[in-house]
């Protein structure tokens, strides 16, 4: 019989779902039956249109309890699921249905199967660091066996917090943009050559571009602000702006007095890619998250904020090598950074190369063997792995 691993997600999540079926396939090479439980989303989150679904995962129903705006959640744990050997459960306050289990291996000892959390430890993006439910996190985050951590920052808070670095997997956390790499590399000159007349662009101009949601934590206004100043420093300035959200509308109000600032709305695929190519920069002086990976995927240093809300995979963004990272919200300091670099071909060129690189280390890839890794000496660790024989 395989020794069998549980993974508890309140809800799958569409980009989750090629993630889950590698992690599947590759625990399966080491006789390890991965059983993925997963409900649905609440109403709320239902909305968003964002969900996926694995045929060979187990869905069970959701019950939701709203409370002071949130969300609690009671996931049932399946039968099937009872007599996993590691059972490991999204780390969030909210997933009330995660005390029980907490609770019953407290209980049980040394020789009950053991517990693992997956997430950030904290909440990177909290306007209050100190309050309840931070601290009721941390108390919580030290009542499992073993932690699947997001990025390094997840880690040091674990190890700062008092857990055992040697109970720690860093999973380095990524989503696939192969294919996003792909379509950059098959752009077309004709195809650039379009947009650059689309757009009003030149041969060799110095072109920025931000893409992501745009909404408060993105700092917009320092954005704007701040590309002024560039664009009366570098006449041949232009700025690309991707995406959509409650923001939009104040940037296409700037717009329309500044015809080197380009609102483009949400585009995907190829024509993401080709402005991308066009680009030599992604400014985003906010929050920073996954999207640095498109930034890697497409050479593109990051310019960003130290003090924005960020999510932990600004662990990824290396001040000075892959990106800046500045330690002011002054638009002119931002600007004197960003023209400082864009004049510097030669350093330029040097961080190009660095995100290239960059994106090399942070794949999908590497992060299903980080997991299956972790789920593995966790196992061994326990003596809950049946080994095949040889």
């Amino acid at each position: 019989m395989n020794t069998k691993v549980a993974i508890l997600q309140h809800r799958l999540l569409h980009y989750r779902v090629d993630f889950f079926q590698r992690l599947h396939d590759e625990l399966a090479r080491h006789g390890v039956e991965l059983m993925l439980v997963h409900g649905q989303a609440s109403a709320a989150e239902a909305v968003r249109k964002d969900e996926g679904h694995l045929p060979w995962a187990t869905r069970v129903r959701n019950r939701f309890l709203g409370v002071a705006g949130k969300d609690l959640i009671w996931q049932p744990l399946p039968p099937s699921a009872r007599d996993a050997d590691l059972c490991v459960m999204i780390q969030e306050n909210r997933v009330l249905s995660n005390y029980p289990l907490i609770l019953r291996r407290r209980l049980a000892g040394a020789g009950a199967p053991p517990l693992a959390f997956w997430g950030h430890g904290r909440n990177f993006q909290t306007t209050a660091p100190s309050g309840w439910r931070e601290r009721w996190k941390s108390l919580m985050l030290r009542q499992v066996d073993w932690w699947f951590a997001y990025t390094s920052m997840t880690v040091d808070h674990l190890r700062a917090s008092g857990f055992a670095a040697d109970r720690i997997s860093n999973l380095n956390n990524a989503i696939d943009v192969s294919a996003f790499r792909r379509q950059i590399e098959a752009v077309p000159e004709a195809e650039l050559a379009r947009w650059r007349t689309e757009l009003g662009l030149g041969d060799g101009q110095r072109i920025a571009v931000f893409c992501g949601s745009m909404y408060p934590e993105k700092k917009l206004d320092l954005l704007l602000a701040a590309a002024d100043r560039i664009r009366a420093a570098l006449p041949d300035f232009h700025l690309l702006m991707i995406g959509d959200g409650p923001g939009a509308a104040e940037v296409r109000a700037a717009a329309a007095s500044r015809p080197w600032l380009h609102v483009l709305g949400v585009r995907k695929g190829a024509d993401k890619a080709a402005l991308f190519r066009l680009a030599c920069v992604q400014l985003n002086p906010g929050l920073v998250g996954l999207h640095v990976l498109d930034a890697f995927s497409a050479g593109l240093p990051m310019i960003t904020t130290a003090r924005a809300l960020h999510s932990p995979e600004i662990a990824y963004l290396q001040g000075g090598t892959t990106g800046l990272v500045i330690d002011d919200e002054r638009p002119e300091v931002y600007a004197d950074a960003v023209t400082a670099l864009m004049r510097d071909e030669a350093r330029l060129q040097a961080m190009r190369s660095a995100c290239l690189e960059a994106a090399g280390r942070y794949t999908l890839d590497n992060m299903v063997s980080n997991f299956a890794r972790g789920v593995l000496d966790c196992l061994d660790r326990h003596g809950r792995r049946v080994r095949r024989p040889a």
